[in-house]
């Protein structure tokens, strides 16, 4: 068998400083910069491994900081007063009837409507919505279980629709609005433009008759609290009698009862009633001096 033949190797023995000084100081040098390296690799990592935590940027010097977003503040939708004058919004339920007259309770007193040709079949279970704009009157007549429309009447001034033939033209509660004629245009030969009549429309706004209608009010009592009226009407004092006033208005003789609120006045005097649902006040346009009112809460 044959062995391999066994070779040492001798390093020759390492003299004392082998290197020369410039090698010896550049190799120092290597060294530091390893420890450096290392130190900062040690920072690194232990920056890493630490809790991660996200801090906002401080605002700069003299810029004020933004306050922290709140919800809007609801505001109360917006309510035109009413400016028209003579203007009325109410609502009344039947209070007694006979033949051609109908009484109705309202949140302020006595409503009347009188007619010879309709108003013959009202019940208590319905309810009367009532609106007078200047010289035009709506009178609705609907169920008070669902508010399905019975009778609907049209007064005012007798106004040829522009634009579209057979049509008149009338106010109501949503503005002016065309109504037409249907087969009701015999029963108008008699009017003329401008003249006041009476119509009943239906769901369509076609005239389905031709009526006459009055009514009368009586202001006997302040409103309560959340009542549905609104009034605006001017007049001058025509009669005194007990406790009540008469007024005569452009829409006729309104009586008042003076415990509403109506200081002591004198015949032929100027006075303005306003009612914004319980809210009543009393006012003579020739002092602008309003006077108390009796409500059921004050006026804010």
């Amino acid at each position: 068998m044959m062995h391999p033949a066994h070779t040492e190797t001798h390093f020759p023995a390492v003299r004392d400083n082998p290197q020369p000084p410039a090698m010896r100081d550049s190799s120092l040098r290597r060294l530091q910069r390893r420890v450096l390296e290392a130190l900062c690799a040690g920072v690194v990592v232990v920056t890493l491994l630490g809790p991660v935590r996200a801090e906002e940027p401080p605002a700069p010097a003299g810029m004020p900081s933004l306050p922290a977003a709140e919800p809007p503040v609801p505001t109360p939708a917006a309510v035109d007063p009413v400016t028209i004058d003579p203007f009325i919004q109410l609502r009344g339920s039947v209070w007694r009837t006979k033949a051609g007259i109908v009484f109705l309770k309202t949140p302020i007193g006595l409503l009347t409507l009188t007619s010879k040709t309709t108003l013959k079949d009202l019940k208590a279970s319905q309810e009367v919505l009532f609106w007078v704009h200047e010289r035009h009157s709506v009178v609705e007549i609907r169920k008070r279980a669902d508010g399905s429309l019975v009778h609907r009447y049209l007064s005012g001034p007798m106004t040829s629709g522009a634009d579209v033939p057979r049509t008149l033209r009338w106010w109501g509660p949503d503005g002016d609005q065309t109504v037409h004629v249907g087969t009701q245009e015999e029963h108008l030969t008699d009017y003329h433009e401008g003249d006041l009549l009476t119509v009943e429309v239906d769901d369509t706004n076609t005239i389905s008759g031709v009526h006459d209608m009055q009514f009368d009010l009586q202001v006997g009592q302040a409103p309560p609290v959340g009542a549905d009226v609104q009034l605006l009407l001017s007049g001058t004092v025509s009669k005194l009698k007990s406790n009540f006033v008469f007024v005569r208005t452009p829409i006729g003789l309104v009586m008042l009862n003076s415990k509403i609120g109506i200081p002591r006045v004198k015949v032929g005097q100027l006075l303005t009633l306003h009612i914004d649902h319980e809210h009543l006040a009393v006012t003579f346009p020739s002092t602008e001096t309003p006077t108390p009112r009796r409500s059921a809460s004050p006026i804010p």
